[in-house]
């Protein structure tokens, strides 16, 4: 299958193909330059394949939660290209795919943790399965560091620019020991991408109109009271 893959929910732009069973990619910190980046990345990637657009068969993308215009990026894109080239969409958690940023290893659960500003964070627990997916041990949620509730797990891997902001906090609302953290990991497509061919083989790929982001949080900046600018 030809898959196409966008995740811009956070400071990474990033754009991954599978190709049969090869899987390609691109990715790059950069704020602010998502619009500029993103469709420059997909154009190089069908290049190295070998393939045009319209040998695709779906297309993916990271639907967040994350920062509000990455997110509102990312989907939009997915949904005009597939609307253009007559495709399925499937979305994929954002924090879905951080957590496959975590080192694999048996029998850990993985917190996948953004910084979601404004004091809070987005966050969701997982366990990888016996086929290289994921099992999800809670619902995503935003919430602050010092009310994070998480399931009990003799081990945890951390993951996300949550732990970069928040580490002693969420350290100390971890069940079990902690095996290893890492702050500075972001959604990738490359994992949105492996995650969505499971999806799409599983027949969960939606008409573009269908695909919707997910934001956790409908409110996106402080007042100027809240600010204490008012």
């Amino acid at each position: 299958m030809n898959l196409l893959a966008i995740e811009t929910a956070t400071e990474a732009c990033s754009v991954a193909l599978i190709h049969g069973e090869e899987l390609i990619a691109r990715s790059e910190i950069a704020p602010r330059r998502h619009t500029e980046l993103v469709l420059p990345m997909a154009d190089e990637l069908l290049a190295e394949a070998g393939i045009g657009r319209h040998a695709l068969d779906a297309i993916a993308v990271g639907r967040g939660p994350g920062a509000f215009t990455g997110v509102r990026l990312g989907v939009s894109l997915a949904q005009g290209m597939a609307l253009a080239l007559d495709l399925p969409v499937v979305t994929i958690s954002s924090l879905a795919a951080l957590a496959l940023e975590a080192p694999e290893e048996a029998g850990t659960a993985i917190l996948a943790v953004i910084d979601a500003r404004m004091g809070e964070i987005y966050a969701a627990s997982y366990r990888r399965d016996d086929n290289g997916g994921l099992l999800a041990l809670d619902e995503e949620r935003i919430c602050t560091a010092e009310t994070l509730e998480l399931p009990a797990a003799a081990a945890w891997q951390v993951v996300g620019s949550g732990w970069a902001t928040y580490a002693p906090t969420i350290s100390q609302r971890l069940s079990g020991a902690l095996h290893s953290a890492d702050g500075l990991r972001y959604p990738q497509a490359a994992h949105v991408a492996e995650l969505a061919r499971r999806e799409f083989r599983a027949g969960h790929a939606l008409a573009p109109e269908h695909a919707l982001p997910v934001y956790l949080r409908d409110k996106v900046a402080l007042t100027l009271v809240e600010q204490g600018r008012g």
